[in-house]
């Protein structure tokens, strides 16, 4: 999950190198600012926590967090509807960001 300032030139770069990041690397947008990586292990959520450690924008707010898909299974929907990636998910682990 991120909160990125973008009330100027320098902080609209940063935001959209970061969020090309994401996408590059596998990520899919659950809701704005809010995206997603299916991790089959601990060891492959540490490697891309510390991916994305070097990469966060220094300005702003970027928190990671790690839910099983049992977790995520269990989450539910108020309003709106699961979007396509989100039936992707097996019983892996997921990587929420």
């Amino acid at each position: 999950m991120f909160d990125l300032p973008v009330d100027s030139k320098e902080n609209k770069k940063e935001y959209t190198d970061f969020r090309k990041f994401l996408l590059r690397d596998g990520y899919d947008m659950l809701q704005f600012s809010i995206y997603s990586r299916i991790c089959p292990n601990l060891d492959a959520v540490h490697a891309h926590t510390k991916r994305l450690r070097r990469v966060a924008p220094r300005r702003g707010a970027v928190r990671v967090i790690t839910v099983t898909n049992k977790q995520f299974a269990e989450a539910e929907i108020l309003t709106g509807e699961k979007k396509p990636q989100e039936n992707r998910i097996t019983n892996k682990q997921i990587l929420l960001f």
